[in-house]
């Protein structure tokens, strides 16, 4: 009998009952109530993630650096005037703007008395209006070419470029409405063979 406890001792000191697993038990239990917890706080940080940084089909982010926007510089000549060029159709504006009462003079002639109808006044107009600068500035313009509406635009254009190099801030909200780009839109040439440039002459069949 003592032989066999002396060989079941050996038995039990070379191959030693694994305890461990018992005792990581409560860990593995622990670590399995916990994370149903902590899986809600993953996906909404990732789901937080995902909205901030947009990404396309192939895993890509689809923002890309935000750039602050610079400031551009005041250009006065030496009377403190603005000056800037506008086109449309075929007319050439030469605008000058200064601190005023709002007063606008074209080829010499108030505003009233060289574009007679509304609409042409209120398309010179339209840059003061979205800015509320109306009656704020005067402005000096000489155009030629084109007819009256074209020579509105032109006066639009050259005020808008302008009011935006005498108050450099206003560059954004004058260039969200478009008014500093200028319009391409021209009469279509001619073609030979046709009355005007797609016209054709009546047709007469003897």
């Amino acid at each position: 009998m003592a032989d066999k406890k002396s060989l079941s001792d050996l038995g039990e000191l070379t191959n030693p009952k694994p305890e461990a697993p018992a005792a990581e038990a409560p860990a593995e239990a622990a670590a399995e109530t916990a994370t149903p917890e902590a899986a809600p706080a993953r996906e909404s940080r990732g789901g937080r993630e995902g909205r901030e940084k947009p990404v396309d089909d192939h895993g890509a982010s689809t923002q890309g650096p935000q750039i602050e926007a610079v400031l551009r510089e005041q250009q006065l000549d030496k009377q403190g005037r603005a000056y800037a060029t506008g086109r449309r159709k075929d007319a050439v504006a030469r605008v000058w703007l200064k601190p005023g009462s709002g007063k606008i003079i074209i080829n010499g002639r108030e505003q009233d008395v060289y574009f007679a109808r509304p609409t042409l006044r209120l398309i010179i107009n339209q840059v003061f209006d979205i800015t509320d600068r109306k009656g704020q500035y005067d402005v000096e313009a000489t155009v030629k070419g084109g007819g009256l509406s074209g020579q509105a635009g032109a006066v639009r254009h050259g005020i808008s470029t302008a009011l935006t190099r005498y108050e450099p801030a206003l560059r954004t909200t004058v260039k969200r409405e478009g008014f500093l780009t200028r319009d391409p839109r021209v009469v279509e040439r001619k073609k030979y063979g046709r009355a005007k440039a797609r016209r054709s002459f009546q047709f007469s069949k003897r």
